[in-house]
């Protein structure tokens, strides 16, 4: 955030999200049945008369998006209406064939495919919920390419195979107070979205967001189509600092839409706010009403998978892990996953292995997939590799600092018998060697030793240049005892 600075006082900010997710893992479109799996086909290739708005053409309500709509609306804890229809949301842009976007509208007699709900977070500590105002369906509009910058392209090009696509719009309420809590709603979100299995959020475009921000008495200003929900914050951040140096020097806040550019990462105005009216929304008069009943939601309920919060409270019953280790394991479901499987496919494990291989998975591993920019199913780590890593470790085979060194090779399913043999890595437990390296490190750092008459403490110093002359080999536990028994004999330590 170059030539500003960001204030981390947020107590006058008021910030409302809306999540545009697409329900990727619906094979057609939301009115036709075009192929919704658009992304690498040629471009303008997954299109019909009616996903392009021909004249004549009819739309049909894609009876699996109304199921998909149930899921996440279960889940979020909101009331799913018993009726409702589309609208016509008004507006001409060229990435809108027909000219009006068919979505659902909550006035005028309409109403959104389900009310209220809630996601909770956790800032410092500090549980909150962030209450939603509703979600809806709609389609998604065809998408715009340009060249580099949306600020600098000569030109815009138009891929048509989007439009159509089924989104689902979750809103919330304006009660989000700093760009940290709308991530933590945005981590959430996405946590549930993933276990109801109805759209996978790590595919490029799938999920887009708008936030709509203001200092508490101005006017808001809404930043449209933030493409990932990792930019959101930094969006949020920008955005609040550039509304409050614009009031320092006297100026007037006036509504209006603003982009993200991602790659300057600065907001920038594209046009004045429209209003609600603006849009003149009425019903969609060639799809009919749609009837949801108890029966159907019903079916829909005892389908639901187990949800996040209720994971966690389990995980911490069954494998006695703590809150805060259960709430990070369940965020990714594939990582949830991946320990159940791993921490129960070895009968001898117990508590101290299950907090062992949480601990594995959620540092070293998840740093690794982190810095990679990969999923753990994007990887050949199996569960059984970090189930013998822990097994290796426990029965005195190899070090934990040695073991750090495999999860690279782990990564690409290289089993751990075959690293050991590959490194020559294994734990030094010879008294004699380590008692050799223990003379000579003695015999190199004397004002490290010396150290160690003021300061016990000083004696990790010394351990740890026995480790790195034995790259990490020599048993840590026998080294210290090793280290101890000689500092007492030349009288440094007592």
């Amino acid at each position: 955030m170059e030539g500003i600075r960001v204030s981390s006082n947020y107590e006058d900010v008021i910030i409302g999200l809306e999540v545009h997710i697409q329900l990727t893992n619906l094979k057609t479109k939301l009115f036709c049945s075009c192929n919704a799996d658009y992304r690498g086909a040629e471009p303008n290739s997954h299109n019909c008369p009616i996903c392009l708005g021909l004249p004549g053409s009819l739309p049909v309500i894609n009876e699996r998006a109304i199921e998909f709509a149930t899921r996440l609306a279960l889940a979020l804890d909101s009331k799913i209406n018993d009726s409702m229809f589309f609208f016509r949301k008004n507006y001409f842009y060229v990435d809108l064939p027909k000219g009006f976007q068919i979505s659902q509208y909550n006035k005028a007699g309409g109403r959104a495919f389900a009310d209220r709900g809630n996601i909770t977070v956790k800032i410092n500590g500090k549980k909150k919920e962030i209450r939603l105002n509703r979600i809806h369906l709609e389609e998604d509009p065809a998408r715009l390419v340009h060249k580099g910058s949306i600020a600098t392209s000569p030109y815009t090009l138009v891929d048509y195979n989007r439009s159509g696509v089924c989104l689902i719009e979750i809103v919330s309420e304006p009660v989000i107070r700093s760009p940290e809590e709308a991530r933590e709603f945005l981590k959430q979100l996405k946590s549930i979205v993933q276990y109801t299995r109805i759209s996978n959020l790590d595919l490029t475009g799938a999920a887009r967001v708008d936030a709509n921000i203001s200092i508490k008495g101005h006017e808001r200003s809404e930043v449209k189509n933030i493409s990932s929900f990792k930019e959101v914050e930094r969006a949020l951040k920008w955005e609040i600092q550039r509304q409050r140096n614009l009031l320092k020097r006297g100026k007037k806040l006036t509504q209006e839409t603003r982009h993200w550019d991602d790659k300057r990462r600065i907001t920038i105005s594209l046009r004045m706010k429209e209003f609600e009216e603006d849009y003149r929304y009425f019903p969609e008069q060639d799809l009919v009403p749609i009837a949801i009943d108890k029966d159907f939601i019903q079916q829909v309920k005892d389908k639901l998978p187990e949800m996040p919060n209720e994971r966690a409270i389990r995980l911490q019953r069954d494998y006695n892990l703590s809150e805060f280790d259960s709430e990070n394991l369940v965020l990714d479901k594939d990582i949830a996953d991946f320990y159940e499987d791993g921490v129960n496919s070895d009968p001898s494990f117990g508590p101290n292995e299950y907090k062992q291989f949480c601990n594995w998975l959620m540092n070293d591993i998840l740093r690794h997939l982190n810095e990679q920019n990969k999923t753990i199913t994007e990887t050949k780590v199996q569960p059984k590799l970090v189930v013998d890593l822990i097994n290796n470790i426990n029965e005195g085979k190899i070090t934990t600092k040695i073991a750090k060194t495999f999860i690279s090779e782990m990564m690409n399913g290289s089993s751990i018998s075959k690293i050991i043999e590959k490194k020559g890595k294994k734990r030094i437990s010879n008294e004699e060697i380590i008692e050799g390296n223990c003379k000579e490190v003695i015999k190199e750092n004397p004002k490290i030793v010396e150290d160690c008459r003021k300061n016990p403490k000083a004696i990790e110093a010394l351990i740890g240049r026995v480790m790195g002359k034995t790259k990490g080999q020599a048993d840590p536990e026998i080294t210290r005892r090793i280290m101890f028994k000689m500092l007492k004999q030349i009288g440094i330590i007592i």
